[in-house]
């Protein structure tokens, strides 16, 4: 299968998420609309019935049903509206479109079921009279005296139902009409957002499509070639490291070539023992450093093999990885016979000209004395792992001698008790010692704060004026809400910085001509200030994370924007000082509420 080019993995996925969500809104909002044109309708219809209701009712009490099948002709034709008036037995005595002599039993219509069962019923189907869909609303009208109910009440009696009726193609014109509109203005909206989308996706692999063509030049040794940086954060980074590569890759290249003929005498001139053995593993080279670490005979051991004049195993086995491997590797051992020494070594393998393995080359170096000073570093932690432990240990042990049995005993508990605070006081000693540093980056300067009873509104409305300017660069309002009488316990001067870092993170990630709303009130147990914005809205992963000191979801969006990473931070321990939290509502896309919890008292 052949490989596809950036942009044609890119686009698709862009033209994937428009086409579904613009699918999703339109089949939500023609769902939506389709529901609201007929509860409409089917309120109106209920009120036309009940002012029906309220006219025939005593017409339908006397028995003048030929005066009723005039009112609702005369009001059918008033207000468009198809009205039957239906007795009990299902006998239309009333229709303000057709001979109620002419029409059939209306019995068993749901609508007229519901209204004496129910108290009221609703219909949409076809009517065979008509000859078109319609939807019926039918209410019972119902007589104040009737049969006598077991508690020796009266139960009121339906006497009439009253059929309020409209067609529903009217309705259905209308959400054509609608339909049409809405379609129209997600085609034209799904031809900018995929042109948009173009134009992004040929941005972003356009720098890729120049860094993988300098890459091939790289790859034929060419590396006085350099790539342009990209305006991209990533990007440019990514450039900035092959550049710098391709700068190291030809130095290395230069000083590879220039000391080739050098490296014997280098390695003569080492005071590290140097080591070299042919691809047999017999030795053809040993200096004078590596005679004396490993106490051989420098001219006896020419010829002969490692196994033969090294008996250490560990050595061995070194050189024997090193003719296998192709790469340089590392190993400490010690020499037990050797006074007690420790050899860090270096093996590389050694190739010809034509790259085949002619031997290795080993290198060593004496880590004693290193060696010596890492046994005394992990002594170190291990003292004061002990003395941390050793107070736990003696607490831990008389807790549980207590509970096995020894609390009977006074003279054991008295006595008992007093180890358990000798080795508290001493665990606390070591902990306060440990805790020194910790202690000061405490803010001593909360201790000097001041709390005095303020209006919430005026420090709110400060913070408000003076966000306005970086709102107005870009259009976006901010509106306050907050009722004068609200007071609060607070430093005014803290809270209206906190307020304004809110408000500036909002118009920082809020879209032009969006709002931000500024939302205080107060409840029986606590003030809330909430800062709503219409922005892009923070992914549920980060929510947990947000408040932390430099903390940012996107670093490179931020750097653009003028973050620190400590706007919420500060917030929260704004909050914090004033005995209250703060908190964030947010999901992707639909924006985020940033909200100051403050005691009520």
């Amino acid at each position: 299968m052949g490989k596809k080019r950036l942009i044609w993995q890119i686009y698709p996925v862009f033209l994937f998420v428009i086409a579904t969500v613009l699918l999703a809104v339109l089949f939500y909002t023609s769902h939506f609309f389709r529901i609201f044109y007929y509860n409409q309708t089917a309120n109106d219809l209920d009120i036309r019935a009940q002012i029906v209701k309220y006219q025939i009712e005593p017409m339908i009490e006397s028995g003048s049903f030929s005066e009723i099948d005039k009112v609702c002709k005369s009001l059918g034709a008033a207000g468009a509206s198809r009205i039957t008036i239906i007795l009990p037995d299902g006998r239309v005595i009333g229709d303000s479109d057709e001979n109620p002599d002419a029409m059939t039993d209306h019995s068993d219509r749901p609508e007229f079921k519901d209204a004496i069962n129910e108290g009221s019923g609703i219909s949409v189907r076809f009517s065979g009279t008509l000859g078109k869909n319609m939807m019926y609303l039918a209410i019972p009208i119902r007589s104040a005296e009737g049969e006598t109910s077991p508690n020796g009440g009266q139960d009121s009696k339906t006497i009439a139902v009253v059929r309020n009726a409209v067609s529903v193609t009217m309705i259905d014109n209308e959400l054509a009409g609608l339909h049409r509109k809405i379609l129209w203005a997600g085609i034209i909206i799904a031809a900018c957002t995929a042109a948009i989308s173009w134009a992004v996706a040929k941005r972003l692999a356009r720098p890729i499509e120049q860094m993988t063509e300098t890459a091939r030049n790289f790859a034929s040794g060419d590396f006085n070639h350099r790539l342009s940086i990209p305006d991209t954060t990533e990007l440019a980074a990514l450039a900035k490291t092959l550049n710098e590569m391709a700068r190291q890759l030809a130095d290395r290249i230069d000083i590879i070539k220039r000391d080739k003929n050098e490296t014997q005498a280098i390695l003569s001139s080492m005071i590290e023992g140097v080591l070299a053995i042919d691809y047999k593993g017999y030795i053809v080279s040993i200096n004078n450093a590596a005679a004396e670490l490993l106490k051989i005979d420098k001219t006896a051991a020419h010829g002969k093999s490692v196994e033969e004049i090294i008996r250490n195993p560990q050595f061995i086995e070194f050189t024997e990885n090193t003719l296998t491997e192709k790469q340089l590797i590392e190993a400490d051992i010690p020499l037990t016979d050797n006074g007690g020494r420790f050899l860090r070594l270096h093996g590389t393998a050694l190739t010809d000209s034509r790259e085949q393995k002619i031997g290795a080359v080993i290198v060593m170096h004496d880590i004693t004395r290193i060696h010596q000073l890492e046994e005394i570093r992990r002594d170190f932690v291990a003292n004061v792992s002990h003395e941390l432990k050793t107070p736990i240990t003696s607490i831990k042990g008389f807790v549980e001698t207590l509970l096995d049995g020894a609390m009977k005993d006074p003279v054991q508990i008295k006595r008992f008790l007093n180890i358990i605070a000798r080795h508290s006081e001493r665990l606390d000693a070591i902990i306060n010692d440990l805790l020194a540093l910790s202690r000061l980056e405490e803010d001593d300067e909360k201790r000097k704060l001041s709390f005095e009873e303020h209006h919430l509104k005026p420090v709110l409305v400060s913070a408000v004026e003076l966000s306005k300017i970086k709102a107005e660069q870009k259009n976006i309002t901010v509106e306050l809400v907050c009722d004068q009488d609200i007071t609060a316990k607070i430093n005014s001067a803290l809270i209206e910085q906190a307020v304004i870092n809110l408000i500036d993170n909002a118009v920082k990630y809020s879209p032009e001509n969006s709002t931000v709303i500024v939302n205080a009130q107060k409840t029986p147990n606590e003030i809330v200030i909430k800062v709503i914005d219409q922005g892009c809205g923070i992914e549920r992963q980060y929510l947990d994370r947000i408040f932390e000191r430099f903390y940012v979801i996107d670093k490179a969006r931020s750097r653009k924007l003028g973050g620190t990473g400590l706007g919420l931070a500060i917030v929260k321990h704004i909050s914090g000082v004033h005995g209250g939290s703060v908190t964030v509502e947010s999901s992707l896309g639909s924006g985020s509420s940033f909200i100051i919890h403050l005691p009520a008292d």
